[in-house]
């Protein structure tokens, strides 16, 4: 059998993030992809145009719907744009105990428009952290969630991964993405013990929704049975293969998708 995850997210018509990536990603590792919208945006590869937020009622009903039909194995979480949307998904995922739930916390776009109003932030630390498997911030997130400056070294990044689990959660990957150097390095911190992942530099323009896929992989690795460190390591390798095939598509004239399903094309 293969196992439902759930994507919890807003909605990129481009299909390089949100939803439409997730659940490619989700197909991709061989899992039943499910989607609660919690935004539609008017967006391309050059940028967001508008944005359209799921009233908090709603995306609750969506949830209910789901859970209440469906066995979901893990819960992956993207956008949500106000405090109030991370409370109603906070009260859904603890009233069905959702179990591998990953979250993460996208607080703004890759090209630098804002993707949440309020203090999402503070709301995530309040009502989501008890109840999220892992947490999965790049630096700029990282360093909102603890009020900290922006890690610029793999040693900053482990600090701020303890101090996020002394915030609230469980666990902490730090996605170091956006340092300088010839590998991507991510900081897992489990309450225990510290672990960096790395992977080659992919040289690519083609990275749209890198951190959505990385999250979406994790939680279907999770779904699968692997445990947290194997579900990390294959998602990365997942992800690097996903950006050294990502100029096989041609999708817009800005930053496009990494190719989700190059292992079937």
């Amino acid at each position: 059998m293969h196992p439902n995850v759930l994507s919890i997210a807003g909605l990129d018509p481009s299909g390089g993030a949100g939803v439409l990536a997730d659940i490619k990603t989700f197909a991709a590792l061989r899992c039943h992809g499910l989607a609660a919208v919690t935004a539609l945006t008017a967006q391309n590869t050059r940028g967001i145009a508008g944005i359209q937020i799921v009233a908090p009622q709603f995306v609750g009903a969506q949830l209910d719907a789901l859970f209440g039909d469906i066995e979901i194995a893990a819960v992956k979480i993207g956008m949500l744009a106000e405090p109030s949307i991370v409370k109603t998904v906070a009260q859904s995922l603890g009233k069905h105990r959702a179990k591998n739930v990953v979250l993460d916390p996208l607080l703004a776009a890759s090209s630098g428009e804002s993707l949440a109003s309020g203090d999402v932030a503070a709301a995530l630390l309040q009502h989501l952290a008890p109840l999220v498997t892992l947490v999965t911030p790049n630096l700029a997130e990282a360093a909102a969630l603890a009020r900290a400056p922006t890690p610029t070294t793999i040693a900053e990044m482990r600090e701020l991964a303890e101090d996020l689990h002394r915030r609230g959660f469980a666990s902490v990957l730090v996605k170091g993405g956006h340092l300088a150097g010839a590998t991507c390095d991510d900081a897992l911190f489990d309450g225990a013990r510290h672990r960096i992942f790395s992977s080659p530099r992919v040289s690519t323009p083609n990275t749209h929704g890198t951190g959505c896929t990385l999250s979406a992989a994790i939680a279907a690795n999770l779904a699968l049975g692997l445990d947290l460190e194997a579900s990390v390591e294959a998602a990365k390798d997942y992800v690097a293969q996903a950006l050294a095939k990502a100029d096989e598509l041609d999708v817009g004239q800005g930053p496009g998708p990494l190719h989700h399903l190059h292992r079937f094309w």
